[in-house]
This record gives C-alpha cells, sequence and structure tokens, in this order.
C-alpha cells in the first residue's frame, strides 16, 4: 500500500543508537591506562563488564531510573513512623549489577584490608565505565567501598560488618543489616550552620551503655536509603565518627526522621536527604574527638571516586558525539569530515585521553600505598588536586558534547542532557575547588620534601615535554609565595596539568606531546578546537577514542 502523498515523517540522516557496544574494547585510551597501571591481566573481565553496561538493556535502565525519582514515605498506612525511600525497579537493578562486579567492594579483603595488586585500577576501570550509563546509583555504591576505610579505625566494628559489605550482593529490603545479604553505607557530615565546616556542627552525641544516642540534624545526608551510616557529632572529647544504623539492636526503626528529600539539578536518580536524629542510636568509630581524623580516610577514597565517575562522564559525551558525527550528513558530508568538526573532535579526545591516564595513574598509587612511601606522598598531595581539574572540567566539555549533536544533545530523551546535569555535583561533592586547593596548600605545609620529591616525580616523568620545564618552576615558585592562596587555583591547575601530561607520557608518548604542547607550553583555550592540530594527528586521536 503506498503512501498518502501527505505523508512527510521519514527519518533519515539521524545517527543510531550509541548502544549494545564494548565500553571497554572501544575506548583505546582506557584499555591502554589500564594495562599501563598495572591490570592488563583484566582485560576479558573488563571487556565482559563493557559489553554488559554498553547493553541497550543497561541504558534503558539509566533512563528509567533518572525518570521516576525516588519518593519518602514518611509514615506508612496506619500512621506508624517508617521514613522509608522508595525507588523504581531500575534502579535496584542497577545497583544489584554494581554490586555484583564488586564496585562496592572489590578493593578490600574479606577482614577489611586493602586488596593490593592492580585492584583499585580493575575497579576504577569498572566505576568509569558504569558512570557512563548511571552516574547516580554510584553514591551508595562509593560509600559504601570507602567507608571501610573509616570503619578499619575501629577494628572489633569492621569485623561484625565486613561480611555482610564484602558480600556480592544487594539487598534492598528495609531490615536491620545483620539479617540481610549484603548492605549498604552513606554518609552525613554537613550542617546548615557549617557546610564544609564540619567543626561547626552542633549535633551532639551522648553515652548510653554500649552506644550512644545522637540528637541534632544533618542539612545534607546521602542515600537515604542505605543500612548505616557514618556521621559526625559532638562527643565530651570533641567532634567524633559514629556509625548510625537504620534499626536500633532490638531490631526497632531506628530515630532517624527524615525531613525531606533534596529536589537536585542532577543525581535524580540517587537520594539525599534533610534528617533530624531523635536521640538515634549509634556506635562510636575511632577515638573521641578524632572524627575528622577518622572520616577523612573514607573522603579521600571518595574524592577518588568523583574523578573517576566525571573521567567517565566525558569520555561518554565525547563517544555520543563522535558515534553521531560519523552518522550525521551536514553539507554533502558526513560531520566527521568537516575539518572544524574534526579539530573540536580531537581536541576534546585529547583531554579525555590525559584525563583517564591521569586518574589511572592516581589509583596505581592507591594500590602501591600501602607499601610504597613516594606513592603514598603522590596520593594524598595529588588526590586534591586531581579532583579540582577532573571535575571542573566535566560540565563544559559536556556542554560541548551537547553541541556536536545539536538540538539533540539538549532535549532529555538523550543522555547527554542528563550528563550535563550531572556533572557539578562531583566537583561540588566532598569539597569544593577552593577547599581542595587549600587541602594541597596543606598537604604542602605539613609534608614539603615530600611534595618536592612528588613534584621532581612528575617532572621526570613528564621530561622533555613542551613546557615542563617552565611549568614545574612556576608551581615550585606559586606555592612558596607568601600569598600563595591567593593564587592556588592557577597552581592547583598546573599541577594537575603536569600529572596528566606525565601520566599520559606513560601510555602514549606522542599524545602526551600533544596535549604538552596545547596545555602547557602556551595557554590553552577556551573552547575545544581552538588548537592547531596536524591532520595525522586528528586522525590518530579519532581513531583511538572510538574506533
Amino acid at each position: 500500500m503506498s503512501k498518502p502523498a501527505f505523508a512527510t515523517h521519514e527519518v533519515f540522516n539521524q545517527s543510531p543508537p550509541f548502544e549494545d557496544v564494548d565500553l571497554f574494547a572501544l575506548d583505546r585510551p582506557l584499555v591502554e591506562a589500564v594495562a599501563a597501571n598495572g591490570g592488563a591481566a583484566a582485560e576479558k573481565e573488563l571487556s565482559d563488564f563493557g559489553k554488559h553496561w554498553g547493553s541497550a538493556a543497561m541504558a534503558a535502565r539509566g533512563r528509567t531510573a533518572n525518570e521516576n525519582t525516588p519518593k519518602l514515605r514518611t509514615f506508612d498506612a496506619k500512621g506508624n513512623r517508617r521514613d522509608e525511600v522508595e525507588f523504581h525497579p531500575a534502579y535496584h537493578e542497577l545497583m544489584a549489577h554494581s554490586a555484583h562486579a564488586g564496585i562496592h567492594n572489590s578493593t578490600w579483603t574479606a577482614d577489611g584490608k586493602p586488596a593490593g595488586g592492580a585492584a583499585e585500577v580493575m575497579r576504577a576501570a569498572k566505576f568509569h565505565i558504569a558512570s557512563q550509563v548511571e552516574t547516580g546509583h554510584l553514591c551508595p555504591i562509593t560509600m559504601t567501598r570507602a567507608s571501610v576505610a573509616a570503619l578499619a579505625m575501629q577494628p572489633d566494628l569492621l569485623a561484625k560488618l565486613m561480611p555482610v559489605i564484602g558480600t556480592r550482593s544487594y539487598d534492598p529490603a528495609f531490615a536491620p543489616w545483620w539479617t540481610k545479604r549484603g548492605m549498604t553505607l552513606g554518609m552525613g557530615m554537613t550542617e546548615k550552620q557549617g557546610g564544609t565546616d564540619v567543626r561547626a556542627n552542633i549535633t551532639r552525641a551522648a553515652r548510653d551503655g554500649d552506644g550512644y544516642r545522637i540528637t541534632g540534624h544533618k542539612w545534607f545526608m546521602s542515600a537515604p536509603m542505605c543500612d548505616a551510616f557514618l556521621v559526625l557529632a559532638q562527643a565530651d572529647e570533641g567532634l567524633t565518627c559514629f556509625l548510625m544504623p537504620r534499626f536500633a539492636p532490638d531490631g526497632s526503626i531506628n530515630a532517624i526522621q527524615f525531613q525531606r528529600l533534596k529536589d537536585k539539578l542532577g543525581n535524580r536518580s540517587n537520594a539525599s536527604s534533610e534528617v533530624e536524629f531523635m536521640g538515634a542510636y549509634a556506635m562510636r568509630v575511632g577515638d573521641e574527638g578524632k572524627g575528622v581524623r577518622t572520616i577523612i580516610q573514607m573522603v579521600q577514597l571518595t574524592r577518588q571516586d568523583c574523578a573517576i565517575a566525571s573521567a567517565g562522564l566525558m569520555r561518554s559525551g565525547l563517544g555520543h558525539a563522535l558515534h553521531h558525527a560519523r552518522h550525521r550528513s551536514v553539507f554533502q558530508k558526513h560531520l566527521a569530515d568537516q575539518p572544524l568538526m574534526q579539530a573540536v573532535l580531537a581536541d576534546m579526545a585529547l583531554h579525555v585521553e590525559a584525563t583517564v591516564a591521569l586518574v589511572m595513574r592516581l589509583c596505581r598509587s592507591f594500590d602501591r600505598t600501602p607499601a610504597d612511601a613516594a606513592e603514598a606522598a603522590y596520593m594524598r598531595l595529588l588526590t586534591p588536586a586531581i579532583k579540582y581539574w577532573v571535575c571542573k572540567s566535566a560540565p563544559p566539555f559536556l556542554y560541548e558534547a551537547m553541541e556536536c549533536l545539536g538540538g539533540n544533545g539538549y532535549v532529555e530523551e538523550g543522555i547527554l542532557a542528563r550528563h550535563y546535569r550531572e556533572a557539578p555535583v562531583n566537583a561540588i561533592w566532598e569539597g569544593s575547588g577552593n577547599v581542595m586547593c587549600l587541602d594541597v596548600l596543606r598537604a604542602l605545609s605539613r609534608e614539603p620534601d615530600a611534595a618536592a620529591a612528588v613534584l621532581q616525580g612528575l617532572a621526570e616523568d613528564a621530561k622533555g615535554l613542551p613546557g615542563v620545564t617552565e611549568t614545574v618552576a612556576f608551581i615550585a615558585k606559586a606555592f612558596r609565595r607568601g600569598d600563595g592562596e591567593r593564587v592556588a587555583r592557577l597552581a592547583v591547575e598546573r599541577l594537575a596539568l603536569l600529572a596528566a601530561a606525565a601520566a599520559l607520557n606513560g601510555v602514549f608518548p606522542h599524545h602526551a606531546e600533544l596535549f604538552a604542547a596545547t596545555r602547557l607550553a602556551t595557554a590553552h583555550p577556551s573552547m575545544y578546537g581552538a588548537v592547531d592540530l596536524a591532520n595525522d594527528d586528528i586522525r590518530g586521536l579519532l581513531a583511538r577514542a572510538l574506533p
């Protein structure tokens, strides 16, 4: 039967969905960065993971979980207080797939010690891939993994929890943690009057038998459906870290009363809450008065994940932009064959390649920190610097990726609008840009010799690249200035760029040279594509980014 003469709706010159792909094998910079940092043996496992998470089914779960946001059920039908957060099944499916892959616990042994080897690098590759599909559910995954580092300050408590944390099962039941197949952990530090200044917290903890009773509030408590939370409260000896379970030891619902869920710009599949503690039961973690020292063990790991996730969001933006440009024709040829679009995409690909090399190098330092003082110093100094640069790079990068798709990138049916809304949270969470810069300055003041050795190591790893000598001299001078805080953002950004060039030099030296020439030797323009790359370099970058 022929079409009516007025039928006009024939879809053509549109790119097919970027689905049912191997998100690991298609990403040569990731494959090579993982191998360069000790994870070559995991290539088959990571490829299987990449195929699974690159499937249309996983993409649909990510979309559905964000379209059907969490709901707070404060009371049950009979008026009993419940404070339960309800999620769409797609969210629970994402959590189950991440838990099954061990993203929440694979860097720890059964007794809560660092797993060693290349566990951090391998786990980071999975986290990087999963973040390209759905980032919100990774918040409780991150906190569950990171909480083990803080709980290690209370070995008796960790010994009780680890058998449940250590499983690769996800159990969404609203039940006491000790009855479950697996558990997740969240955290609550921020209060209205304090924000970043957690020492201004006024939540109080009073001894009660073998535990404590906590009274107060938290302005942000992440992932309120978790089975327990690490919280800070003022005890007799000062600010102290506590583990607060959803259920008290007698099996009753703990006195944790959620006031509302935050209406956030992005991160919509994940719940964030305001909460009141009405004499809630909790157990001490670490010594009284040492709350910041205890919780910082967790914070380093959550900052690491912020950088990995932001790198994943940018990688996804690049992948979708390249895929679209290779299928979309404009002015009688594909977008990907237009010289100006090639310049934009190649510059973006260079940024992503350096970012991936950098975050994987950081993860290698986490793997090696327990046995290598130099790697431990690298980890302490560069974690905040890398989080600063990578996370703050993501929003403008994802805007550029959206523009590559035109209007299709801006509408909510596509993933890039969601990525763009998601991107700012990683720069804000676990310390904003200024906080990261101040933490770098603190690391320099506490360990000047170790920091100098790290800077020297970066110079050696980046030796011969354009602009390295001048960059090293600038960083050293800036951090010695009496008014160093005033120029800290500039110095920290240059430090991160130097570290990225050094990391990329250990993976793909020619692209490290391009990166240094366009970022260190000269100031990188504010717009992607405003660089002069040779045609062969453009082709090479794009071929590696998406074969």
